[in-house]
């Protein structure tokens, strides 16, 4: 587990950007789950118009960790987020994004998405393993779209989930915890102050932080970042 500290959410945006320059260099295709929330927003704004000349877009396959049940246009979309603020906005091959049909049905859905994945990516041990999986976490711990009163969806046997949203019940597809930490990497973007004390208690293992999805993030490769 390593920690990079930044000033300002921009700053962890702009530093995330380099790290992930560095990395897709050398491969020949780069597979990447991605996030949705605040700080990727942020993050997908600056590799737009900051990075857009330097990324190579044409190896870069876009998948998500998590999407909301709601059709490609809604604004509560992860996938509609990323075209607003990243897709929309550079050149990147419509075959590169491989998005969750939130508007189908969800067991159906998540049963495919977790079939595209084993096809489109190597496995280990059975498991679908991305180059890079990008995670936010919320104030409540979870992470992806598994949420403490799911908690047990982290080792389903199934690579993605059908989720809950704890108060407003909207349903959710999501990747599972092994997924998640047969990733080659996984990168943690969380800022503001509301969620440093949940941070706090997931990394310092404080009493109770089992009870956090966060805290089950633990690769096999032993790439973990925090940013």
């Amino acid at each position: 587990m390593e920690f990079k500290i930044y000033k300002d959410n921009t700053a962890v945006a702009k530093a995330f950007c380099e790290h992930l320059l560095e990395i897709i260099k050398d491969k020949q295709k780069f597979h990447v789950a991605l996030s949705g929330g605040s700080t990727p927003k942020l993050l997908f704004d600056i590799m737009a118009e900051t990075y857009a000349g330097q990324f190579p877009w044409e190896k870069m396959h876009f998948y998500w960790g998590d999407e909301r049940c709601v059709p490609p246009d809604d604004a509560e979309s992860n996938y509609k987020m990323t075209v607003d603020h990243l897709f929309s906005k550079i050149d990147v091959p419509k075959e590169n994004i491989h998005r969750v049909l939130g508007e189908n049905d969800p067991t159906s859905e998540a049963m495919r998405y977790a079939n595209l994945l084993e096809i489109n990516l190597d496995r280990v041990e059975g498991v679908p393993h991305f180059d890079l999986v990008i995670l936010g976490m919320g104030d409540d711990g979870h992470t992806a779209s598994i949420f403490p009163h799911e908690i047990e969806l982290w080792n389903s046997d199934d690579h993605c989930v059908v989720a809950n949203h704890p108060e407003s019940g909207q349903k959710r597809v999501s990747v599972n915890g092994k997924v998640i930490n047969r990733a080659m990497e996984v990168a943690f973007l969380v800022t503001g102050k509301g969620k440093a004390e949940k941070v706090e208690a997931i990394t310092q293992k404080k009493e109770g932080f089992e009870k956090n999805p966060a805290s089950l993030v633990s690769t096999t490769s032993g790439k973990l970042l925090w940013y």
